[in-house]
């Protein structure tokens, strides 16, 4: 036993109740699965045993000391293991939150602070160098060091320090096995042992945190690479405009502090980046260095979402007026990739007495490795997060040579520093950074950066090319900011005024923030540290070396950020869609809206309750989560029904649609047979005119030379060309944008669109209805591959699936470990741009790329009676009992009983460690 932790009279995660036996003879089963598999061939002549495998379970009974307590802690534990922390200190709390979480989730903890800190190659070896260099370039560690010892409060370093503190205490005296079994296996090859734990640690979580929710970059770069082969017009039909007249902007009653009147447009500057045709020469320049970049990008460590795309998120709160509980109420389900453990962490921290010495009494949803509660309520108010989804990264060419970068005519010295890599296994390693007025050169971290100055055409509007270009990286999240603060201040508000003073702190990621209280006020702040541009508009990469371009000093003051309070309808809802009309608004938040289908669905929903005269209860809440609507299947298959199918094994499938009610349940054969359909459509109609960046990496296709003009027939004029995009963020994804492109099209049936290309050996179509047809053809005939040719035993769980996988050994290590390691697959309904989200790209596949990461409402004041859900369990322990428990649950869309007060905490209570000093 560690020398820091004493055990009397406990248990490790015991329970009662016939269920929890159950699971625990799963568990144990589990276990010997697992040495088995261990002797069997991963051992490389060793071999665990089953006390090695137990070995890290957390205790969470009886008592246990904790150096450095004030008083004694409890842990109080319910049947899924999710703790409450009842301390008389702050500091008692987030030292005993900071313990409590490595007992579940260390491993998660170190691997997350060592990708913060690009450090990955000193656990896992050689190949993680190029992605530690690229975090490195970024120096996300760096600007967390540089917040902790500049910016933060003093307070929120205290706390940091205690929840550390907490951290360490758990570590002290205990080898890696003893923590979590991943450390056995990485012991086979590598003699790594985990370190101490900082308060920087947890700051540069929030830098992770913000690059999967970064905005339009990936944007940005994709309508780059698109000019190599469509024109303005073409790359304008795929990006449309949002469309305002049919789905509401989040804020249409609030406003801004400060303005007031309408917008002008003509204020706002024109779109004049790299975009613009007398810099076009320069943008085609950017195809070798943004296509190397893209494939950086999709090698990062992933942590809430593929590559950063297909990112949303639901939420919405209803004012009590229009509720069976004459309360708000608050639904929130952030989607993020789907990763075991899941990204989220449920906790109670609760100050037995809430004092000026004692500031907290707050639930919710935590991350591992960060105190606090990130999303969740306390004794006065209820929060939800969405993504803002504002564009806070813009992309430079700059006219580099070795003695620095050109701006306005002048050569300036790069900015650099030297950072070395440590190689498990393997010889240090070392780079250079070098930075520029607008970021770090990212391109430095590819090896197409020299080819660059051979490559780039360029025009009158470059300088000459000399000795070439690379691409800096400006982002606000490169700037130390205040976020740590606004965890701790959203935790202590108790009312509008001052949940909006911490909004005011959380400047990245931008996120929607809405709220609601016990007095029945709601309310939604839109926060962030958002740039205001000196020209262009962010869709395109802008000219580095002319000050005419970049940032202006100062972002969009919070006090003209938009906000709403009690409006007259009675609701709000976020959901990724635009957040207020642009020409409503002085500034530019993004140009690259989620485009409204969830938002207004929800829209929908809550108004057709409403209108109808009803309340709407906690259930109909749980149930709006549900909805699998399928959007655009509303507007494609009434067309679809339309064709007259010859093919009689194609016609069978065309008759699944007939009554279709267009929702996606797991065994509906229509959702599996449309979504094929869908797939098909898109790559018929784009995918398949798509640059190789962008389409599915070894996909491959015949096609006319990039920048041809013409039909192309002969086939001898045409050039093989592979596509090079990982399949989660390859395009066209079929994200709502795509349903609004297709829509857009839908009343120009002879659209050069829907003309398929000559790369195909069977007849080309010409038309709309053309398309279609060859698309049900194709998508019968793929699902007949996939699903069998008996078409009543076809159902869309059966194609769209999750499967959870363990975030390290489960996706790099051997097939037999991943096996131990990974859960599922389980069938999902739902599905893209639905409000049960489960992603999916319909370039890349069916398969669920993300999800909704957890699920909760809460019931404003009668705290007691919210539900929430978690993804998969409160342990990082792959056999616990608490790995995977609240899965199944998940899939049906249950929700768990939320316990709270005193009283519903013991009620719900099966374990109980107490921390003494």
């Amino acid at each position: 036993m560690p020398a820091n932790t004493t055990a009397s009279s406990g248990s490790t995660g015991s329970a009662g109740g016939g269920s929890r036996k159950k699971k625990g003879r799963r568990a144990r089963l589990i276990v010997i699965v697992l040495v088995l598999a261990l002797v069997a061939g991963i051992g490389y002549g060793t071999y665990w045993s089953v006390s090695t495998v137990r070995a890290s379970y957390p205790q969470t009974n009886g008592t246990a000391q904790l150096a450095g307590l004030d008083s004694n802690v409890e842990v109080k534990r319910d049947s899924y293991g999710i703790p409450q922390i009842y301390a008389d200190s702050d500091s008692d709390l987030f030292r005993a939150q900071g313990f409590v979480q490595a007992q579940d989730r260390f491993w998660e903890m170190d691997v997350r602070r060592h990708m913060t800190a690009g450090r990955l190659s000193e656990m896992f070896g050689s190949g993680q160098v190029e992605t530690d260099s690229f975090l490195r370039t970024l120096g996300w560690r760096k600007v967390a060091q540089e917040e902790y010892d500049h910016v933060l409060s003093a307070e929120t370093k205290k706390n940091l320090q205690s929840y550390a503190d907490g951290v360490n205490a758990y570590l002290k005296g205990r080898d890696g096995k003893d923590i979590s079994v991943e450390y056995a296996a990485l012991g086979l090859t590598n003699d790594y042992k985990p370190v101490k734990w900082t308060p920087v640690d947890s700051v540069a979580w929030l830098k992770a945190m913000a690059w999967d929710l970064r905005g339009n970059m990936q944007d940005e770069i994709d309508r780059s690479l698109m000019t190599s082969r469509l024109d303005a017009k073409q790359i304008e039909d795929l990006y449309p405009p949002y469309p305002y007249d049919k789905h509401k902007p989040i804020v249409s009653e609030g406003g801004i502090s400060t303005l007031s009147g309408k917008y002008d447009p003509q204020a706002m500057p024109s779109s004049d980046g790299l975009g613009s045709s007398t810099a076009q020469g320069a943008t085609q320049g950017l195809t070798t260095q943004l296509g190397a970049l893209s494939d950086t990008l999709d090698e990062i460590p992933s942590l809430l979402g593929p590559n950063g795309t297909g990112i949303g998120s639901n939420s919405w709160v209803v004012s009590g007026k229009y509720t069976t509980t004459n309360k708000p109420l608050l639904a929130n389900d952030p989607h993020l990739a789907p990763q075991l453990p899941s990204l989220w962490y449920q906790m109670g921290l609760h100050c037995r007495s809430v004092s000026a010495t004692c500031k907290y009494d707050t639930a919710g949803y935590t991350f591992s490795g960060m105190p606090g509660v990130i999303i969740g309520h306390n004794q006065d108010v209820a929060w939800g997060f969405t993504n803002l989804g504002a564009d806070v990264t813009d992309l430079f060419l700059e006219k580099v040579s070795a003695d620095g970068y050109l701006y306005d005519g002048k050569v300036k010295p790069f900015v650099t520093r030297e950072e070395t890599i440590k190689v498990a296994g393997g010889k240090d390693r070392h780079i250079t950074v070098r930075e520029t007025n607008n970021g770090p050169l990212v391109s430095d971290r590819s090896g197409e950066l020299e080819k660059v100055g051979q490559k780039a055409p360029v025009t009158n509007a470059a300088p000459d090319r000399a000795d070439g270009y690379g691409v800096a990286l400006r982002w606000t999240a490169l700037e130390p900011g205040k976020s740590m603060d606004a965890v701790f201040e959203l935790n202590r508000a108790k009312d509008f005024t001052s949940f909006r003073a911490a909004a005011e702190h959380f400047e990245v990621p931008s996120q929607n923030l809405i709220y609601a209280d016990t007095k029945g006020h709601i309310g939604y702040q839109a926060p962030g540290k958002i740039p205001v541009r000196k020209s262009g508009d962010g869709t395109m990469p802008s000219p580095g070396w002319s000050s005419a371009y970049g940032w202006k000093k100062d972002p969009i003051p919070f006090d003209e950020l938009p906000y709403e309070y009690d409006p007259k309808r009675g609701y709000i809802v976020t959901a990724n869609q635009a957040v207020v009309d642009e020409a409503k608004y002085p500034y530019m938040l993004t140009k690259d809206w989620g485009y409204g289908t969830r938002s207004q669905r929800i829209n929908d929903l809550i108004e057709s309750k409403i209108k109808g005269g009803g309340k709407i209860s906690t259930d109909d809440m749980q149930k709006m989560q549900m909805d699998n609507t399928s959007e655009i299947a509303t507007l494609l298959v009434p067309e679809l029904m339309k064709i007259n199918i010859s093919d009689k094994d194609v016609r069978e499938a065309q008759k699944l649609l007939e009554g279709w009610d267009y929702t996606q349940e797991s065994d509906s054969a229509a959702a599996a047979y449309f979504n094929a359909v869908w797939r098909n459509i898109l790559k018929l109609a784009f995918g398949d005119k798509l640059p190789k960046e962008l389409r599915v990496e070894g996909e491959c296709l015949n096609v006319p030379p990039a920048k041809s003009s013409g039909p192309v027939d002969e086939q001898d004029r045409l050039v093989r060309e592979c596509g090079q995009r990982a399949p989660d963020s390859a395009q066209p994804d079929g994200g709502d944008r795509w349903y609004q492109v297709v829509e857009n099209l839908m009343d120009k049936p002879d659209s050069d669109w829907w003309k398929t290309p000559a790369n195909r050996k069977d007849k080309a179509t010409g038309n709309r209805e053309e398309l279609f047809a060859r698309a049900m053809k194709d998508a019968r005939w793929e699902l007949t591959a996939k699903l069998g040719k008996d078409i009543t035993t076809w159902n869309w769980g059966r194609l769209h699936q999750l499967t959870l996988k363990n975030q390290t050994l489960g996706t790099e290590g051997p097939g037999l470990l991943q096996r131990v390691l990974n859960r599922g697959p389980w069938n999902l309904g739902g599905g893209e741009a639905a409000v049960d989200a489960t992603g999916w790209n319909a370039a890349g596949g069916y398969e669920v790329v993300w999800v909704p990461s957890m699920r909760m409402v809460v019931n404003v004041g009668d705290w007691d009676k919210s539900r929430w859900i978690n993804l998969t369990g409160a342990s990082g322990h792959a056999f616990s009992a608490h790995y995977t428990d609240q899965t199944d649950k998940w899939v049906n869309g249950e929700l768990l009983d939320w316990s709270y007060g005193t009283n519903a905490v013991a009620g719900s209570t099966t374990d109980t460690l107490t921390l003494k000093p």
